[in-house]
């Protein structure tokens, strides 16, 4: 499960803004606003991103277990 709130966190910790992010993996701001509501990331997306802001855990934050 994807946890927007840890790629928000992440992106903060970076200084980088959500149309940053975009640009960094080719999409545009409105396909990112998207697939930050769904969680919706293309492995290469995921994969970009993780690059890009320097994610040290990211399984924390694309593969997010479930709360129970």
């Amino acid at each position: 499960m994807f946890n927007r709130n840890a790629l928000r966190a992440e992106m903060a910790r970076n200084g980088k803004t959500q149309a940053e992010c975009a640009k960094a993996i080719n999409v545009s701001n409105s396909t990112f606003s998207r697939k930050m509501r769904t969680g919706e990331f293309t492995l290469g997306e995921a994969d970009g991103l993780i690059n890009y802001l320097g994610i040290a855990t990211p399984d924390t934050v694309f593969f997010a277990k479930k709360p129970t």
